[in-house]
Order: structure tokens, then sequence, then C-alpha cells
């Protein structure tokens, strides 16, 4: 799965994927329920790619945080985010030990165990980084036959 291609909008709940563009914005829809809308070029949309958190080294990218959250959760969804904030933040120091007590929020770790349950319904629980070309386009080497 491409984060790149998973988006959240400022002020909608919930993650969406790009549909198509238009105009004054991009077309997108909904991973919960399908449903397509508009989000203007003045709204905030992140990419899930480009989402870390903090931890007290260097930020640790969300793909990684929902692996984590799946290899300790299984086939079970994360707390919800009716859970009260002890029991939240006990789940995520048993997920990354490490994150930054005074920069990740509670009601960060809420979204993110939101988006992560929304991913897991939606089908989308290949949380393993994309495989990275061990190539790149200018080191192939061009053989020329000598006559």
């Amino acid at each position: 799965m491409d984060f790149k291609e998973i988006f959240s909008v400022s002020g909608k709940p919930g993650l969406f994927k790009t549909i198509g563009q238009t105009k004054s914005g991009v077309i997108i829809e909904s991973l919960a329920d399908g449903k397509r809308l508009q989000a203007f070029a003045s709204d905030k949309i992140s990419s899930l790619g480009e989402i870390s958190i903090f931890t007290s080294g260097d930020d640790m990218p969300l793909r990684e945080v929902f692996r984590l959250m799946q290899e300790k959760l299984g086939d079970q969804s994360a707390p919800g985010a009716k859970v009260d904030d002890k029991t939240m933040k006990t789940f995520f120091e048993s997920i990354v030990p490490d994150f930054d007590h005074d920069r990740f929020y509670i009601s960060h770790m809420r979204k993110i165990t939101a988006w992560y349950n929304q991913l897991i319904t939606a089908g989308m629980d290949d949380f393993a980084a994309p495989a990275e070309e061990t190539e790149s386009p200018g080191d192939t080497e061009v053989k020329s036959e000598e006559n």
C-alpha cells in the first residue's frame, strides 16, 4: 500500500484517497463509506506518507507505527476514541516506548488509532515498507560491441 495516496483532510473525519482533480482542488473519496467530496486548495491535506511521530531520537514514520501496532494487536483493533487517557498512553508506550511525551499528545494518539482501525476495516493492512529500487535509472551500464 502506498501511503502517499492516502490522505487526511483538516476538518474532515477519517481518511481519503484521491479520485481526480478539479480547477479548485481535488475530488476525494472516504475510505470509510465511499462518499466523494471536493477538497479545495485552501484545505490542509496531509499524505500519510509524510506524517511521523516525535520520538526522543529520530521521528518515526507513521507506516512504522502502524506496522508495530499490527505486530502487537494481530487481528484485534486498536483502542477506540472512548478509552481513557491513561489507557491510550499505556498502549502507545507499549508500541513506541521512546515517543516524545512533550510533543506527542493524547489527541494525536487517538487520531492514529482511529486511522489504523479505518485502514484495517478497509482491507489496507500491508504496512511493510515498499520495496525500494536497488538501481536508479542513471546507474545502468551500457555495453557496446567492439568491431
